[in-house]
């Protein structure tokens, strides 16, 4: 106790530069948060799809690695999926590609998500922020984003619109449903997704297969994968995992907020370490004083530590309070993430990281001083 009372007086001492290592901190972790949340949002919508239905085995084209490039397989292939130990039923999905175009001349690309009745299987429980499933039954029934809004003029439920030329009508509105790349997701029925895509009848995109014991999964995966040539079986963690790292090979995405973060990390540790030196050398006659009446290096170094922990503890409070109200603001766009409790504790982790390596230069300057040096004119 009196160790954290004698630190809490050497930060009152010098306020400014008090002020200024807290800042480092905040200003540091806030950028890694605000990074890692983009990020993380960025490869939730690369793998979209499969998040959405990963109580499903996935089955693909055996050259498929990318849940948003799949390649079209026999539709026949279900029959024999279904043929199969321990599955319960193939239900096939087609993503047909298209351009809408509203009234108001908005035109955006759009991925429909045909989904076979009656099961709708392709689209998770509580998807819907407007309308039921069976809305999407009848004809010319089509979702769109509620966060899509702005982007394509603003429509509302029941307005018409085309898809490829096509009369569609908005019967019902998702929230949610954010593609890679900002392509935008339509569910409707999986005839209508063929219609509106041209995609043959005799084609699918995948299928989503139910197993009778989904504790089986893994043992139906290999059970098709051996027994069914030019398609892939796949668990939804291992396809949602390869869609992720297929497309961060392909661009500079993993690089790009890599290098932020580094920088950010690296800003921190340089404020902080210059800032807890320049105090350190502002005091220098304090800790000198301290050794004279036989304070040890040890002491000294858990002193200084002392404010260290001080700065990260209440510097990662008012961070990430920052990163919330950022990641809340941005939600009401769409953008949306949220942190498991292990990134948390690595975000806590990391501030007392930055924090403690700042004080790497004031404890070597100060362990080195000699006291009698303070007394001496």
């Amino acid at each position: 106790m009196q160790l954290l009372i004698t630190a809490l007086k050497f930060m009152k001492f010098d306020k400014p530069k008090s002020i200024g290592a807290l800042f480092g901190v905040i200003i540091s972790i806030f950028l890694v948060g605000q990074q890692t949340g983009i990020f993380t949002f960025l490869t939730n919508a690369m793998s979209y799809l499969v998040r959405v239905n990963n109580n499903y085995v996935w089955v693909t084209d055996n050259k498929t690695s990318n849940v948003n490039a799949l390649a079209s397989i026999d539709i026949r292939l279900g029959n024999e999926i279904e043929s199969l130990p321990l599955v319960k039923k193939a239900h096939p999905l087609v993503i047909a590609s298209g351009v809408a175009r509203f009234p108001d001349g908005t035109t955006a690309g759009m991925s429909m998500v045909g989904m076979n009745l009656p099961n709708f299987a392709g689209i998770q429980k509580g998807l819907l922020k407007e309308g039921e499933l069976t809305d999407l039954v009848a004809d010319g029934a089509v979702s769109v984003d509620f966060f899509d809004r702005k982007a394509l003029g603003n429509p509302k439920k029941g307005d018409y619109f085309e898809i490829n030329g096509k009369q569609v009508y908005i019967a019902a509105l998702t929230q949610g449903a954010r593609g890679f790349g900002g392509g935008l997701y339509s569910y409707t029925t999986i005839e209508r997704a063929r219609f509106l895509g041209k995609i043959s009848p005799n084609k699918a995109s995948a299928f989503l297969v139910e197993a009778e014991d989904p504790t089986k999964m893994a043992e139906m995966v290999k059970y098709i994968n051996a027994n069914i040539p030019g398609v892939k079986a796949w668990m939804p963690d291992d396809f949602a995992k390869e869609t992720i790292i297929t497309v961060l090979k392909s661009s500079g995405i993993a690089i790009s907020f890599g290098t932020l973060i580094v920088f950010a990390i690296i800003s921190g540790f340089v404020i902080i370490g210059l800032t807890l030196y320049s105090a350190a050398i502002d005091r220098i006659k304090d800790y000198g004083t301290l050794k004279a009446i036989g304070a040890t290096n040890w002491y000294i170094r858990k002193l200084i530590l002392m404010q260290a922990f001080i700065y990260a503890i209440f510097g990662f409070l008012l961070g990430y309070t920052l990163i919330e109200g950022f990641r809340n603001g941005i939600a009401k766009a769409g953008t949306l993430f949220s942190f498991s409790p292990v990134t948390k504790f690595s975000f806590l982790l990391l501030t007392i990281v930055i924090a403690v390596s700042g004080t790497l230069f004031a404890i070597k300057r100060i362990t080195k001083l000699e006291p009698a040096s303070v007394f001496r004119t």
